[in-house]
């Protein structure tokens, strides 16, 4: 997940010849019945788990259980259906700074979320801590991390170069283990855009919570749309932007 590269360090105008732990970013490339579908600039972990949550959110796939089998090779992951015929699509390159486009979303077009889970604070800062806990982004700081949780605890964290990246592993993840995703809400440490705001609502999953902040496209995109957005965990306070009422007790203003 990392390499050791060779850096010039300055420190107090003295400079010195140093070492320091970067993360690995390669490229991904994704074939679907022999055509090429997508290429992602990633971490090289959980690949299954990537390509599955990948094809999901992209609405390649529509169940996992139409995946006939995936082999993965070091910088290529091969996907055959059951229904070869039936996947026609673009060539696309994810950046790892970025996720599919949303550029032209149509909102009216998302599915809505209708899950009735309702968390507690405690588990929103509780989940926080967990997923902050990244060995690799103390050594590196160059990793996002996204934990998917329900309320009885964490489910999959998972680390990536980008969060968007991120935050399909663990739908993946959840979706190859038959966990019920609207029963679960996700915790990222970066912010949270529209595009992050869509996947979780291709995959159903009513929450996602930030340490960090969030976009005015995604606030308005939660807010069509059922899905509550949470931004600025810290120690004692948070902001919820949307739909509070699966906060329990967020209600009780004051």
């Amino acid at each position: 997940m990392y390499k050791v590269v060779r850096c010039t360090r300055e420190k107090a105008g003295k400079f010195t010849e140093s070492e320091h732990e970067v993360v690995l970013e390669v490229p991904l490339t994704i074939t679907v019945n022999g055509r090429h579908a997508l290429t992602v600039m990633t971490s090289p972990v959980m690949i299954r788990e990537l390509v599955v949550g990948l094809l999901y959110t992209e609405r390649i796939i529509h169940e996992p259980d139409e995946i006939e089998s995936i082999q993965i090779e070091p910088d290529r992951a091969s996907v055959l259906t059951k229904n070869p015929f039936k996947i026609l699509i673009s060539k696309k390159t994810v950046l790892s700074g970025c996720g599919g486009s949303t550029s032209f979303l149509d909102v009216a077009r998302l599915p809505k979320i209708t899950s009735d889970l309702v968390i507690d604070v405690d588990d929103i800062r509780t989940g926080m801590k967990q997923t902050l806990q990244s060995d690799l982004h103390a050594r590196t700081g160059g990793v996002h991390i996204v934990g998917l949780f329900n309320t009885d605890g964490a489910i999959c964290i998972a680390e990536d170069i980008g969060r968007h990246n991120a935050l399909d592993r663990v739908i993946g993840y959840g979706l190859l283990n038959n966990i019920s995703l609207p029963g679960t809400f996700v915790i990222s440490s970066g912010r949270v855009s529209s595009e992050m705001a869509r996947k979780c609502l291709i995959a159903g999953i009513p929450v996602i919570v930030s340490r960090s902040a969030t976009t005015s496209l995604a606030v308005e995109m939660a807010g069509k749309t059922g899905l509550t957005i949470i931004g600025f965990v810290r120690s004692d306070q948070m902001n919820i932007y949307t739909n509070p009422e699966r906060v329990r007790g967020a209600g009780k203003k004051g």
